[in-house]
């Protein structure tokens, strides 16, 4: 089966976060070939700002975070381009009130017909798009 991973959930496998035990679980299915995992081509960039903010307040320290990220870029999900996804996650921005990043994954999700991973609340309750909670995967 494939499925589109939010940033947020491959976060947690350097984070300890919850429900990491989980995203380590769909990292490893990943890894193991039980599943495909796609993304918007953003995701590097929104997990190394995710892992930069983590520096700052102090969570981790310096080498700790470019060792996360390289360590995520090293099983990087399949990434799509987000000018093609942008026309379509920028019209879900505008009638659900969310970020156009968030959009982006709920475009590539809807656009491939399969569920979005994320631990995100706010977006979780978002209608219309398939999605399943990282809690419950």
């Amino acid at each position: 089966m494939k499925f589109v991973l939010d940033s947020n959930v491959a976060i947690k496998w350097v984070l300890n976060e919850p429900d990491s035990a989980l995203a380590m679980k769909v990292r490893d299915g990943f890894v193991n070939l039980a599943h495909d995992l796609v993304a918007p081509d953003v995701f590097p960039v929104e997990i190394a700002h995710a892992l930069s903010r983590a520096e700052r307040k102090g969570i981790l320290i310096p080498p700790q975070g470019t060792l996360a990220l390289t360590g995520i870029l090293q099983t990087l999900p399949d990434l799509h381009d987000s000018l093609l996804l942008l026309p379509r996650a920028f019209e879900i921005s505008s009638q659900q009130r969310i970020g156009v990043y968030d959009c982006l994954y709920l475009a590539l999700a809807e656009r491939e017909k399969v569920p979005l991973i994320t631990a995100d609340a706010r977006l979780l309750k978002t209608p219309g798009f398939p999605m399943i909670e990282l809690a419950t995967f």
